[in-house]
Formats: C-alpha cells, structure tokens, sequence
C-alpha cells in the first residue's frame, strides 16, 4: 500500500527538523512519500523544508501556500493531494512537534492490515500520561468535559476528541465531504463526526504528550463553542435536521406511534367498526399500512420507492411517481385514502387531490397530512435571513411546495372537497433521541402551545375531508 505522511506546518521553523528526524528508520521503508504543506507561515518554515536532506530513500514534496488556508484548509489540501497521487494512507503528523511521530509505524499498522478506517493517537488512553507531558490542567479538564459532552451527544466511546494525531484510509475521505467541512480548528471534530455517521471503523492507540514553548494557535472558548455546535448538528441531522454535512438520515421515515405524532393522530382518526378498503398514497416502508391491516382494513399501498419488506406490509403495492398522477391498474373506489406527508412532495398538489378525490366513494374520507410553513421553526428561520433546507421535517429539501393552514384550506376546498376535522400535531422530540423528564415536560408545553396557538406551534395540519355536498348532489 502507498503510505504517506502530510505535515502540516505553519511558522514552524525552531521544531521542523526535529520532527522529521525522529521518523523512525523502519517505519520510514514504509512511506511513499512525505508531503509538507507550509500554511503561508510568517518565518522559514519553508525554507528548513527544502532544506532538508536527511532522508536519501523518500521523496519530500514541499507545497508553501499562496495565502494561508487555514488549519482544516490545510488538511483539505493535503487529503486532496493524497487521493490526486494515488495514496491508501495518509498520516496526519503536525510540525510543532506535539505529537510523536515515533509511533507512525503504530497509527498505520490497523489501517494497512484492513482492521480500522481511521486511527487516531490519542492522550487519553492511558492514566496520567496527558498531564505527565506536560498538558496544562485547564486543558487537561477542558478536554475531558468537551470529550465526555461530544461522546454523549454522538453515540461514540472514544477516550479524546481533540488529539490532532491521525491517520486515515484515502478511499474512506474520498467518500466524505470534505471541502464542505470548516477550515478552523474544528475541521477535526467535523471529520470525526463524518467517519461516526457514515458507521466508520476507528481505532485509538495511546500516544505520549508534548507541550513545551510551542506558540498555541487555538483560542480555547472559540474552539469549544465550535466543536460543540459541530456536535449539536450532528446530533439534529441524525434526525434528519439540516443539511446533513457531518450526521444524516439516509433511511426512510421511521414509524413513529407517539401519541403527539402525525402517524398516531392519523391512525386515531381511522374508524374501526368496519372493514374499509383504504389507499395509501405515498406509503413509505407502510408501517401506517401495516398497522391498518392488523385492524382488520384491505390496504393499496402506492409509493415511488419500493422500500425493502413494502409488499408484505401492504394487500397491494404499485410502484408509481406520482408526479405522474395515480397508476393505472388500481381499481374501485375506496371508503378511506391516506395522503400522509405527501402531498407537499409534488409539483401540482391539486391535480393530485382532484383524482384521490375521484377515487373516493360517496360515503369515503380522506386523511391527509401537511407541514405546517407557519410554524415558529421555518418563521425564524426567514425571519433571521437564515432559511434553508434540512434533511427532513418542515423543510425537508424534498418538498416542492409549501403550507400554512390557510392554503391547505384553500387546496381542499378547489379539490371538489370539504375539511369537516382539522388537527395538529407538536414538535417531533422523540424523533430527535430525546427522552427522559426534561423531553416529557418540553412535550408537554409544546402541547399547550400548540393548543393555544395552532398556526405558530403546530408542527403539521391533519385533515378529515369529504366530498363536498354539492358534488354529492350532481352525482
């Protein structure tokens, strides 16, 4: 495998040197190459670089850049260079000499034997070794406190965060967004959360400590406001907020039975007496559908995607874009149709209404559920200059178009049908990972303000519709 070492450097001149020298002989028969990337320092760093001959068996490319990038930038730069030259590894080494490249040969040993994608030095491992190198306590603390919040909030176990030793598969970054990430100091908790999200394998090995009269580059409240909102996002995106840079939802809407959910308030509305043929249009993976039928009800599932397990969750599946309007081959009215979180998903929302409309019989009902554009998420986020779209929820980048109380109203009434039933329902914190006391009474505030006030805090509009009369009379 072709192993190299990127080694970013910014006004490193006094310590250079000496961390090149201290690349052990029998790890470096195992390097391709060595990449210094001078990050437009202010002294000679690049000059030692070039300078520098010690090394007779491995090619040293020195890159000074025309401004300075940056410490994530730099990085950025250096992986590209990795994936542009043809690297399996690259070892992320630093030129202040904080951390030990005696132990290369032990960063890419998992990674050349396939068992890590990442392998991080860490100062953590073992007890005490952190503060016998010299770490300064309020460091030493701050890293343990931002460590243990970042573990909690990400789902991972890792023994430090902020260790700068790396090391990674070329193939792994190359998957990644990478020139999405920040060029600060964060650019290493961005990755770190990159590589968790996408189910990465990371391994730590213990790394011995150095601080002596290096000059700090990190202004430590910066940095930990920062990397704690990287993780909050990551956080958020695993449910599918934001634009999923560093954690994202790839798999389906879940099932989601809460009694505040979409899902619930639509089953609650379902009359159960009677056996009822029922379409779900925009079905999902048909977790609604699936319950439906344990009641008792014949279900016709229609979606775009043919989600793993649909068909033996539904009687029938067509596979359709509804774009297009309804496929052919379903026939017969139905006493109920489900529009679930969907119709905002299409271009012409009343051409889809008209024809589940026709599909109804004269005693049917719809149920059909929107996001709420009103509420107080999406109003702050214009309000503030801010607006975008997020994986998922009000703003979910799939929707094509957009809701408040009034237009929903105004669709159905054009569609040839009448709201008889309008319910709401409150902010999705279970979706989130939340639970516990504090969630539980955030619910149930939610579910005060909602009541008090639908269209700033209801999260979506479910509606009861029927014909309107006057269609029923010209039948």
């Amino acid at each position: 495998m072709k192993v190299g070492v990127l080694v970013v450097a910014y006004n490193a001149e006094s310590t250079l040197t000496w961390v090149l020298d201290r690349i052990p002989d029998e790890t470096r028969r195992e390097l391709t190459e060595i990449l210094i990337q001078d990050d437009f320092s202010s002294d000679n760093t690049e000059a030692v670089a070039r300078a520098y001959n010690a090394f007779d068996d491995i090619p040293i490319t020195v890159v000074r850049h025309a401004r300075n990038l940056g410490y994530g930038g730099n990085q950025k730069a250096g992986y590209q260079y990795a994936m542009d030259h043809g690297w399996d590894v690259v070892v992320l080494l630093h030129g202040d000499g904080q951390y030990a490249p005696e132990r290369i040969g032990e960063m890419i040993a998992p990674l050349v034997s396939g068992e890590a994608d990442a392998v991080f030095g860490s100062r953590m491992l073992e007890r005490g070794a952190a503060l016998r190198g010299n770490m300064p306590v309020y460091k030493f603390l701050g890293n343990k406190v931002l460590t243990s919040a970042q573990n909690w909030l990400a789902g991972a176990q890792l023994s430090e965060w902020h260790s700068g030793y790396r090391a990674y598969r070329v193939d792994v970054l190359r998957e990644l967004p990478l020139w999405a990430n920040s060029d600060g100091f964060d650019f290493d908790t961005e990755i770190i959360l990159q590589f968790i999200g996408a189910g990465k394998r990371i391994v730590e090995i213990p790394t011995p400590t150095f601080y002596g009269d290096e000059i700090c580059h990190v202004e430590g409240v910066a940095y930990a406001r920062a990397i704690m909102a990287d993780t909050m996002r990551y956080r958020l995106g695993q449910a599918g907020f934001g634009r999923g840079k560093t954690g994202g939802q790839a798999e389906p809407y879940s099932y989601k039975p809460s009694p505040n959910s979409s899902h619930a308030i639509l089953l609650g509305m379902v009359d159960d007496t009677s056996p009822q043929r029922i379409l779900d249009v925009g079905c999902g993976p048909a977790w609604v559908a699936d319950e439906l039928r344990r009641r008792g009800h014949y279900v016709v599932g229609v979606d775009g995607v043919a989600y793993d397990g649909v068909q033996d969750r539904v009687d029938e599946f067509y596979q359709a874009d509804l774009e297009a309007g309804l496929p052919e081959g379903i026939d017969g009215e139905f006493d109920l149709v489900i529009a679930g979180d969907i119709i905002e998903h299409v271009r012409w929302p009343d051409r889809l209404m008209d024809q589940l409309a026709a599909r109804l019989a004269n005693d049917g009902e719809m149920l059909a559920s929107v996001p709420n554009f009103a509420h107080w998420y999406p109003r702050a986020r214009v309000a503030l200059g801010l607006f975008d779209y997020d994986q998922r929820g009000i703003l979910d980048r799939t929707h094509l178009r957009h809701f408040t109380r009034r237009s929903f109203r105004r669709l159905v009434k054009e569609s040839s049908l009448e709201l008889v039933e309008l319910r709401y329902s409150g902010l999705p914190l279970g979706a989130v990972g939340l639970s516990g006391l504090g969630p539980r009474i955030m619910q149930g505030v939610d579910r005060r303000l909602v009541a008090s006030w639908p269209t700033m805090f209801a999260y979506q509009l479910i509606g009861r519709l029927r014909l309107a009369t006057e269609n029923l009379a010209d039948d």
